[in-house]
């Protein structure tokens, strides 16, 4: 696994390159903090090891286990052991929840296991691992990956489904269940992070309590409606002041805030540092990594 991700990764990762759900990273060096929202996905570690930290919560994983996310969820990731002789190397896998809807009417009943929390990582199995290797294999076959692409990937959903994280992902995909309204406060969240956020209208949207909403969103994400939606402020704010999409004030306004100094504070608390002073840590700190790389 390892040898074929060195072959396809690339310095972003991105999907579609080789497959619209497939996506490969490599790092050389452990990595500073950086903040970004996990979506519906797989990710096995072939080598290294990485922490995600959701909430107050970290989850590391390595190749002795993978991560699962099962919603949408802004969370902080690091690198925490690469080197240019054993870099980090990792394929990620984007759930398609459409053929995980057509499995639960025959798959077997998942293990025991929590369904709360939208993210988690579990040992991982020989036969997970050698699905999503003869997924990546395939990608030397083009004619057989278009055949026996969809086939293995139903295996892997299959095998997610019946694995410890498997109560889990039964509750995302059934419709009505209370992790569904979830993801359509979430999906709601996402579109419109930059207004003013109120409950009560939030609650209506998705046809739950204000009381049921505020308790079934914290269990799925590790914080509240009102927390989830700063963290997308921020980390959007965080990737504009990166792009040099304009300065400190007018970012501030176009993620939602009407005060520049209450988006300094909270910028200041959620990064360790005032946003023009992260920026140019950050700057340095890929710089460095680019110079010796």
């Amino acid at each position: 696994m390892a040898s074929r991700i060195e072959r396809f990764a690339s310095a972003d990762g991105a999907c579609g390159r080789f497959h619209p759900r497939l996506a490969f990273f490599r790092s050389e060096a452990p990595e500073p903090r950086l903040s970004m929202v996990y979506d519906p996905a797989l990710v096995l570690v072939a080598q290294g090891a990485k922490q995600v930290i959701l909430g107050d919560e970290v989850h590391r994983y390595d190749e002795s286990n993978y991560l699962l996310s099962a919603f949408d969820l802004p969370a902080h990731c690091q690198v925490v052991e690469a080197s240019p002789g054993r870099p980090y190397l990792c394929v990620k896998l984007c759930l398609d929840m459409d053929r995980l809807r057509e499995l639960l009417a025959t798959a077997p009943a998942a293990l025991p296991g929590p369904s709360g929390r939208g993210l988690a990582v579990s040992p991982l199995d020989p036969g997970l691992l050698d699905a999503v290797l003869r997924l990546v294999r395939l990608l030397d076959e083009p004619a057989d990956l278009a055949v026996l692409g969809p086939l293995v990937e139903r295996e892997i959903l299959y095998r997610l489904l019946t694995g410890p994280q498997g109560q889990r992902l039964r509750e995302r995909a059934v419709a009505g269940s209370r992790s569904q309204q979830v993801a359509r406060a979430i999906d709601w969240l996402r579109r419109h992070y930059h207004q003013p956020l109120r409950i009560g209208e939030l609650a209506a949207e998705v046809a739950m309590s204000t009381s049921s909403l505020h308790h079934h969103f914290r269990a799925v994400t590790a914080m509240s409606p009102l927390q989830y939606q700063k963290q997308l402020r921020l980390q959007e704010a965080r990737r504009l002041l990166m792009s040099e999409a304009g300065d400190v004030a007018s970012v501030a306004h176009r993620v939602g805030y009407e005060s520049p100094s209450q988006f300094s504070r909270e910028y200041s608390r959620q990064f360790g540092a005032p946003p023009s002073r992260d920026v140019e840590q950050l700057r340095r700190s890929f710089g460095r990594a680019v110079a010796t790389g």
